[in-house]
């Protein structure tokens, strides 16, 4: 596994875990202090409010499951992958790509873009 992928995929378990305290544990592990996570839905700066918009995302679609789609590609301090969220062991139903920047091997800022979005979503 590349370290590139190694960092998405530790991403992604944020996003999955729905134990707020491991959750929390993992943002401090992989996040910066001063984080910012921007995407075209949403906008939150540092780990609370970074927590507060996983919640939410799990609130929306529960039972639903954020995947790894394709490889992780990064270079220097930046990292570059695609992801789908859908039902638990099902095909995914929203589908994007996240750019994050990196201070010391941490996620310090995350822009998001949505590639796929069903209307009713």
């Amino acid at each position: 596994m590349t370290d590139a992928t190694n960092k998405a995929e530790r991403y992604i378990a944020i996003w999955n875990e729905e134990d707020a305290g491991r959750r929390k544990a993992l943002i401090a592990e992989n996040w910066t202090e001063n984080a910012v996570y921007i995407d075209p839905l949403m906008r939150g700066e540092g780990h609370e409010q970074i927590n507060a918009l996983v919640e939410a995302v799990q609130t929306r679609f529960p039972g639903f499951r954020f995947n790894l789609i394709g490889a992780a590609d990064g270079h220097g301090d930046n990292l570059r992958f695609s992801w789908g969220l859908g039902p638990d062991g099902g095909e995914a139903v929203i589908k994007g790509t996240d750019f994050a920047l990196l201070e010391g091997g941490r996620m310090k800022a995350v822009h998001g873009f949505l590639d796929l979005v069903p209307e009713a979503a």
